[in-house]
């Protein structure tokens, strides 16, 4: 985690100077993940259990489609660039099948402390109006619970993980020069780092999110 979090720094600290000097907008988004790859399904081969006495079937994990929100601070720095300090959670339920196994209830949640360029075409970024484009780089703080009972509250078995992801995408701001703006934004996030199944490590975590919010 120390080193997800030193890759991070440059960033911030590069842009320390410019930030102050700037009029920061503040953001708010309520988001739609969409799990992609090996987080939308995967399936785990058939393997022979001590502890049971049989070998265990192929089993299925599957996640559904997750909310959560962002809160967003965009400080432009030309007529073009902003640089945007990212906080953002999440949580997506899922589940665990194998045939004449009982099925197991998955549930993910992760944090996110991210550092994002945002670049305005249209040369709006002190006004943060019109169409842009987004990538980035966080830390994502990630928890992985199964549930072996009620999926409400019996999250038994816990594993934690701390990651570095990416994320590309666009974005849109409606609204006049003056007053909240409405924001459009979709994006790619791909886990970078600590995600070789083989290695024991949780599967990456990749999704498409879709935020609906505003920006002041």
């Amino acid at each position: 985690m120390r080193r997800t979090t030193m890759l991070l720094l440059p960033l911030l600290l590069a842009s320390g100077a410019a930030l102050q000097a700037q009029t920061p907008h503040v953001g708010f988004s309520l988001n739609l993940l969409i799990p992609t790859g090996e987080f939308s399904s995967k399936t785990y081969p058939a393997y022979y259990s001590p502890s049971a006495g049989y070998t265990i079937p192929p089993q299925k994990e599957t996640y559904d489609v997750g909310l959560g929100g962002s809160f967003t601070v965009s400080f432009p720095v030309d007529r073009t660039l902003a640089i945007r300090l990212n906080l953002s959670g999440s949580a997506e339920n899922g589940t665990n099948r194998a045939p004449g196994e009982t099925t197991i209830n998955l549930r993910h949640s992760q944090f996110n402390l991210g550092g994002d360029l945002q670049i305005f075409p249209e040369g709006t970024a002190f006004r943060h109006r019109g169409f842009y484009f987004v990538a980035g780089l966080s830390a994502d703080f990630e928890q992985f619970d199964r549930s072996f009972g009620d999926p409400q509250y019996d999250y038994t078995d816990t594993t934690r993980k701390s990651r570095m992801g990416g994320s590309l995408g666009f974005g849109h701001s409606f609204g006049y020069d003056a007053g909240a703006r409405f924001t459009l934004e979709a994006t790619f996030h791909k886990t970078l780092t600590s995600h070789d199944v083989d290695a024991g490590d949780p599967p990456a975590t990749d999704f498409v999110k879709v935020g609906f919010g505003f920006v002041f």
